[in-house]
């Protein structure tokens, strides 16, 4: 009689205690990645944000006012001093401005603080000002730095 390929009770036992071996050293390093990844994102929104705002001056010769915020990057404002070369269909390949990894809305202030034109903020995973380790705010101004 010819014995079927197959794997035994101790083989599988070995590789069941192998996996719980690794998912153990594993997991715990891969935890804080989700967090890490959010906040890299937000990084990339305010770059890509930060790019459409200077076309938007280039077209325009001014930034979006705070009132008029980063809605100005999707749709032609109502408000406010008449546009001279506003791009047909926005600045943004978006239907709306875009929120913050952890859904929050992007801060926008027009002039910024210290003598910048702009500033963009997130508020990090808390939604509070402040903030450390992955509540710490990103600051568009931070990232030129």
């Amino acid at each position: 009689m010819k014995q079927s390929p197959g794997f035994s009770l101790i083989e599988l036992m070995i590789v069941v205690v192998i996996l719980g071996l690794m998912a153990t050293l594993l997991v715990p390093r891969i935890m804080d990645r989700p967090e890490e990844a959010r906040a890299a994102k937000a990084r990339v929104d305010i770059r890509t944000m930060e790019s459409a705002l200077r076309l938007y001056r280039l077209d325009n010769g001014v930034y979006p006012t705070t009132e008029q915020g980063l809605a100005a990057l999707i749709t032609k404002p109502e408000r406010g001093a008449p546009l001279r070369n506003y791009r047909p269909g926005g600045y943004l390949e978006a239907s709306s401005v875009p929120r913050d990894p952890w859904g929050n809305e992007y801060r926008y202030r027009s002039p910024g603080q210290q003598g910048r034109d702009y500033e963009i903020t997130s508020l990090g995973s808390d939604g509070k000002e402040g903030g450390s380790g992955f509540a710490r705010d990103i600051n568009s101004w931070e990232l030129d730095e």
